[in-house]
């Protein structure tokens, strides 16, 4: 894993990333990792010696090619899997389920299909509320009310019509049905968001549009993202902060399955134009070299020089 404050050119400088003593420790795994029987090919290791601490109101990019186990890492600090060695915590609390403290994001996003959009977005909180208060309460009908108009101004947020409020998930194209399920997740304001490729099956424009929408709600309400994704462009342009997973390979079994972790450098430029800087363009190339040095391609290729790449790892 490189650990160390890297140089690429006058302009450009990456500093370890560490968490600064002021802020909280919001999700931590210490020598986590995991693995499976696979029949007769023995056991299946899919992360090994990840050890990772992440601060309050950081945005991670976690980055790597198909199988190196990033969706996999997301489900373990959800809760939904579980390690074979080593402790997660979120909130500095054992993971021993799916936490209701994290909000999920996955990449091939589940609506309700017999409820409307707005119906989707405020089922989480409407349906807690209701067990605490009963429904027949007119402090729940208050709070409805207000749930109502939270939901609808999030989803006018993410891109969507009022006339596509009342309307049901297999009447939405694709895109559309993403932006509800990040607007679904947002609104039960959690502490920790995992979002897991929540733009891959997106064309490039809306994908966009998604990318500076996310930037500007995290910017203003700080919540811990933690970001799953295979596009080097994307983690870079959102992450305060990028791992870079590799996949685990037999004969060096001890090695952690994380190959980077960085800060990446904070800009003044404004978003959309980042992309366009030569320092964004030096950190991509060089992050892009790693990725493809360390993966399965590479070794099985073996040659030293990576394919031509549009912002890509696969």
């Amino acid at each position: 894993m490189v650990s160390v404050a890297l140089k690429l050119g006058p302009a450009l400088e990456f500093p370890p990333a560490a968490v600064p003593a002021s802020r909280r420790i919001e999700i931590s795994l210490r020598d986590v990792a995991l693995s499976y029987p696979a029949g007769g090919e023995g056991v299946k290791t899919v992360l090994s010696s990840i050890n990772l601490e992440i601060a309050q109101g950081e945005f991670v990019a976690v980055l790597g090619e198909t199988g190196c186990g990033k969706s996999t890492m997301l489900r373990l600090i959800l809760g939904q899997e579980f390690p074979t060695a080593g402790t997660i915590e979120v909130d500095c609390k054992p993971v021993t389920k799916i936490d209701a403290r994290c909000g999920y994001v996955p990449q091939k996003y589940s609506l309700f299909p017999d409820r409307t959009v707005l119906g989707n977005v405020m089922y989480g909180p409407e349906n807690m509320k209701s067990r605490m208060l009963g429904r027949l309460r007119p402090s729940f009908r208050h709070f409805r009310k207000e749930l109502r108009d939270q939901a609808t101004a999030y989803l006018l947020r993410m891109g969507l019509r009022s006339q596509d409020l009342g309307k049901y998930p297999h009447q939405l194209s694709g895109g559309m049905q993403q932006r509800v399920a990040i607007a679904q997740a947002l609104l039960m304001r959690p502490a920790v968001l995992l979002m897991d490729e929540a733009f891959s099956a997106l064309d490039s424009a809306t994908r966009a549009s998604l990318q500076e929408q996310l930037h500007t709600i995290w910017r203003e309400s700080r919540p811990t993202i933690v970001f799953v994704t295979h596009n080097t462009q994307e983690a870079l342009l959102l992450g305060t902060r990028l791992i870079l997973l590799g996949r685990h390979q037999e004969e060096q079994a001890q090695r952690s399955s994380v190959l980077l972790d960085m800060e990446v450098p904070s800009t003044r430029l404004a978003f959309g134009q980042r992309i366009h800087s030569h320092e964004f363009h030096e950190l991509h190339e060089y992050v892009k070299q790693i990725a493809y040095k360390s993966s399965s391609l590479h070794r099985e290729e073996d040659t030293a020089q990576p394919p031509t790449v549009e912002g890509n790892l696969q």
